[in-house]
């Protein structure tokens, strides 16, 4: 089994360059499932009904997100009636929508698991790390045999900490949030394929996204300046895990940057 994933969506030309290559991508790898992280696609910042229905149409099967999850009103009008669409499952409890997804594939019974990290992220969420272990725990009862972890977050220590501490859990545990697609991808001694940031999906010539002016003057200055998404030729980042189909073990890891 070939599971996609593909790194956070940055505006109208990451959601362009899916569009544009995803389903070459899905035939080149054999891909049985794909999974793309959407917080910042609707103009950098949150998500739209309206992205998040084109992002199915091209092949998507799961949409996850982070600390930009309610950036666009719009979302608290589909959320709770779209299971494809899911946020950290360590926020408060109570709030609009699922941190989970599970759905069949052949004989895989496959969960999803979306986290936020807590070092330098800002907002108050649960233990990443306690979190995940209970509801694994509860995902194999139910017969899982097959768990992905999304961990959004700052700290690289903090997504590598995650992995290992999963590492006899999960079958994948890969990070976001940085847009930065880092070099270290490994598959641990149990069979857990890792990487700590799969990249981003993007204008290429900005600053993780955003316009460089506005970026530089935020940092030249230290004045609050509005972040606007860069324009022009786009990028796309993403990783391939190969399962093994009797395992249940990573086998292989591919990073992807077009």
């Amino acid at each position: 089994m070939n599971v996609l994933v593909i790194g956070d969506i940055v505006g109208k030309v990451g959601v362009e360059a899916v569009k544009k290559n995803i389903a070459n991508l899905k035939e080149k790898y054999n891909i049985d499932f794909t999974i793309v992280n959407g917080e910042n696609s609707a103009e950098g910042m949150g998500i739209t009904k309206k992205i998040a229905d084109t992002l199915y149409e091209v092949g998507t099967d799961v949409i996850t997100m982070g600390n930009h999850t309610w950036g666009k009103k719009d979302i608290f009008s589909f959320i709770d009636e779209e299971p494809r669409l899911i946020r950290p499952l360590n926020y408060a409890e109570g709030l609009p929508g699922k941190g989970v997804y599970v759905t069949t594939i052949g004989m895989n019974k496959i969960a999803v698991i979306d986290l936020i990290g807590r070092v330098n992220v800002g907002g108050s969420f649960d233990s990443p790390f306690e979190v995940a272990s209970k509801e694994i725990d509860k995902l194999k009862r139910e017969g899982v045999n097959i768990i992905i972890v999304e961990i959004h977050a700052e700290a690289t220590a903090e997504k590598v900490a995650l992995g290992y501490y999963l590492r006899d859990k999960a079958t994948i545990v890969y990070g976001t949030h940085t847009h930065i697609q880092t070099a270290d991808e490994k598959i641990l001694e149990t069979g857990l394929g890792y990487i700590t940031d799969v990249g981003m999906t993007g204008p290429k010539n900005s600053i993780i996204g955003m316009d460089p002016d506005a970026a530089l003057k935020r940092f030249l200055t230290q004045m609050p300046e509005r972040y606007a998404c860069a324009e022009g030729e786009a990028m796309l980042n993403a990783v391939v895990f190969e399962i093994d189909d009797t395992t249940k073990k990573v086998s292989k890891i591919e990073r992807i940057s077009l």
